[in-house]
């Protein structure tokens, strides 16, 4: 027996953008999740979709600056709550990110300019143990994956190392997906 639950009595859902609920079915059972309030028409945002998205008001823009291994400064407009390794890869800078932020490698390794350092949150153990492999670490290095930008970080600037201990063979850069 398959029960559906329409919140606020909407039968036209994505049409109304009022779907909360997602069937999925595993093992030949049917369980009904409640959606987090990130849901779209076309389904809920996936990992990193939210840094797909522009902007909404102009009090949401952050400003960065990437300065990628050969020197090139790119200007990247972002917003609050964005995940620098995610918005990197919307602006298409080279910013492996192999473990797509689930902080199991330091591929995402940027150096943070010193004047913003302190203004970021502390790096969790985690965070410093993939540091730990990362090459070239300085005292700016930080994880692009863990860096979330808030209005306090408008400026900031990034600088890509020469080289990341790439977990790929053959020189392969993993695409978004």
């Amino acid at each position: 027996m398959l029960r559906s639950f329409v919140r606020y009595g909407s039968r036209n859902m994505c049409n109304k953008r009022k779907m909360k609920l997602m069937l999925l079915q595993r093992h030949h059972k049917l369980y009904m999740l409640q959606s987090s309030p990130f849901w779209t028409c076309r389904g809920p945002l996936l990992h990193g979709d939210f840094e797909w998205q522009d902007p909404k008001s102009p009090e949401e823009v952050v400003n960065i600056t990437v300065i990628d291994k050969q020197g090139k400064r790119i200007p990247v407009q972002g917003k609050v709550g964005d995940n620098v390794l995610y918005l990197a890869k919307r602006y298409e800078i080279a910013l492996e990110g192999a473990c797509e932020a689930s902080l199991a490698c330091s591929t995402c390794h940027v150096y943070v300019k010193e004047d913003y350092v302190d203004r970021l949150s502390e790096p969790e153990e985690k965070e410093d143990d993939m540091l730990d492999l990362a090459v070239f670490l300085k005292d700016s290095s930080r994880l692009g994956c863990q860096i979330i930008l808030t209005k306090e970080l408008e400026g900031l600037e990034l600088t890509l190392p020469q080289a990341t201990r790439n977990f790929y063979v053959d020189g392969h850069v993993p695409q978004p997906h």
